[in-house]
């Protein structure tokens, strides 16, 4: 895109509505750059290409005009060390599911704002746009999620790490499903249609800060495979994995992950 339209300055916000303002105008950005590259026919890496720099530009800028004194951390920029020594951090993935956002046809992506504070999550937004569905912290939380009554309990996880994922749901007597991106699958926990989502392996902290901070205020149970209490703006900016659940099988699962 050789153009991006700047947002409009609502006004005054609170870093709630911030968050959940610029995940849904860059979600409105990516799903036009992606009609606008495909009907020109453009191939799948050029239209990743192009959602993951317009997404980034549009996030940076409105946060340089409206919260300038805050640093920020984006998975498409640069680091800038002197987010360390900075009180408020915007923790960014402009696109997450990068992969599947250029795949016609496929909603496995996202746009994750987070702020955090001296390391703490305290406002944050995860936008699913090609379903058109925005989930936030500035909500009332829905103790567990959203109950879904289903035969067996879905355990939820990234395509290439079925390990753990079926030794939960073993534990629990559940399947185990899996998608792209990890704001869509922690999304699924907060709307209902999966239990628990696990992801072994590491992951920055631009992919998990928005998704775990919004699935803790909706009531879910949330760490670090380990067991660990999630923090953030590290020098060295991951996380060891991430546990999403509904707390009525929470102390099921982590037993399963200590055996």
């Amino acid at each position: 895109m050789s153009h991006v339209s700047p947002v409009t300055d609502p006004g005054p916000l609170c870093d709630h509505q911030l968050a959940g303002l610029l995940a849904r105008r860059v979600g409105q950005l990516l799903i036009d750059v992606r009609q606008k590259a495909w009907s020109e026919g453009c191939p799948q890496h050029q239209v990743r290409e192009m959602g993951d720099s317009a997404a980034h530009s549009l996030l940076v800028d409105c946060l340089a005009r409206m919260r300038p004194d805050d640093a920020v951390l984006s998975e498409e920029g640069d680091d800038d060390d002197r987010r360390l020594s900075a009180e408020r951090v915007w923790i960014l993935d402009p696109l997450d599911g990068t992969r599947d956002y250029g795949v016609p046809g496929s909603v496995e992506w996202a746009v994750h704002v987070a702020l955090v504070v001296n390391g703490v999550p305290v406002a944050a937004a995860v936008d699913l746009p090609a379903v058109g569905r925005l989930y936030g912290t500035l909500q009332e939380p829905v103790r567990g999620g959203r109950s879904t009554r289903r035969e067996r309990p879905v355990v939820i996880t990234s395509r290439s790490q079925w390990g753990e994922a079926e030794h939960v749901a073993a534990a629990i007597g559940g399947v185990v499903h899996s998608c792209g991106s990890a704001g869509v699958k922690a999304m699924a926990v907060v709307e209902g249609t999966a239990d628990v989502y696990v992801h072994p392996s590491g992951l920055y902290e631009w992919d998990v800060c928005a998704p775990a901070a919004v699935a803790a205020a909706a009531g879910l149970d949330v760490c670090g495979m380990d067991g660990s209490d999630l923090s953030y703006n590290k020098v060295r900016p991951v996380v060891p994995g991430l546990l999403v659940s509904r707390p009525e099988f929470t102390e099921r699962v982590r037993v399963s992950l200590t055996r």
